[in-house]
């Protein structure tokens, strides 16, 4: 079932978006500011804070801030029959609820990505992809601030693709890669022994004493799809989706890993701006786990993961 709803949206998107590429080419020849050669950079940062204070309120409730921030940074070189994209994508949010409480992480990410290709034909481009995604700061299993759950490199996602890019216009892209390497890191121990994010977990005797440690790397091979679609809906509203599917070829390749991330962002003026971002991720190798209401748990396994910021706040365009 999860599989027919992606491959569904997946199949509605590139088509709505293949839809918007045949009106536009109907248009009045304008001039291609993308066929332009050399180096094209450029970025986002944007700020946001909210923050509440109560003083003697009947109401009840408790004073709260929150504080988040975003870059995005591309350098895309073009020249001839060759095209070099690269991008930045990093967020860190931190929020804070109670006079004495600690500021607690809301959201992190760390998104790189690297791409090479070469004209092949019409639209379409042998290339080789490299893409690496982790987080900055540790996670940890709130409130007990003692467990961590997360780090830096852990998990860690190296992906090497090699493929077809097809490139109608600057707001489509798809990318698929039948050859593709997938590297997961675990640079913490505790978290390798106890197996987690798919890794091989530390093997103990009948009396608990550790005899292998666990490992810090998984490899995987198989076949990788990414689609990027960007769409202005109407004046100064903008909404973006990007969506990446991997299938391990060797081990379960029907559980197809999901990283879906979609953006909708409305500008206010220059500076202003109000966005919503929905992320969606599925991975069938990292268990998570459900809790009674004791604290105790009650169920663990694979799950969809899913994560939504609304923000308003400042942005700098450059």
């Amino acid at each position: 079932m999860r599989f027919t709803i992606i491959t569904t949206f997946f199949c509605l998107s590139f088509f709505l978006a293949q839809s918007q590429v045949l009106e536009a080419e109907k248009k009045i020849k304008e001039v291609n500011k993308d066929s332009i050669e050399g180096w094209k950079t450029g970025g986002i940062l944007g700020i946001n804070f909210s923050q509440t204070a109560l003083v003697n309120w009947s109401a009840g409730g408790q004073n709260s801030i929150a504080v988040g921030g975003l870059l995005n940074l591309f350098a895309n070189y073009k020249k001839g029959n060759s095209a070099f994209d690269n991008s930045l994508d990093a967020g860190f949010g931190m929020i804070r609820q109670g006079d004495n409480a600690q500021f607690i992480k809301s959201d992190d990410k760390l998104d790189i990505t690297s791409k090479y290709g070469q004209f092949a034909f019409k639209n379409w481009y042998y290339a080789g992809l490299l893409n690496f995604k982790s987080q900055m700061a540790p996670g940890y299993n709130m409130p007990n601030d003692s467990v961590k759950i997360s780090d830096f490199l852990a998990p860690g996602y190296l992906l090497i693709a090699l493929g077809m890019d097809y490139k109608p216009s600057k707001n489509l892209n798809l990318f698929v890669a039948p050859l593709t390497g997938k590297i997961t890191f675990v640079n913490n121990q505790q978290l390798a022994n106890a197996g987690a994010f798919g890794v091989k977990p530390a093997e103990y005797d009948n009396m608990g004493t550790l005899l292998k440690k666990g490992e810090k790397m998984r490899y995987e091979y198989g076949g990788y799809v990414r689609l990027f679609f960007k769409q202005s809906l109407m004046e100064n509203v903008t909404f973006q989706t990007k969506l990446d599917l991997f299938s391990n070829y060797l081990n379960n390749p029907q559980n197809i890993d999901v990283y879906w991330e979609s953006l909708l962002t409305l500008k206010v003026n220059k500076f202003i701006t109000t966005s919503v971002t929905a992320t969606l991720i599925y991975d069938h190798d990292i268990d998570i786990p459900t809790y009674n209401a004791d604290k105790t748990i009650k169920s663990i396994g694979p799950r969809t993961q899913f994560k939504e910021v609304l923000a308003v706040g400042i942005s700098f365009k450059f």
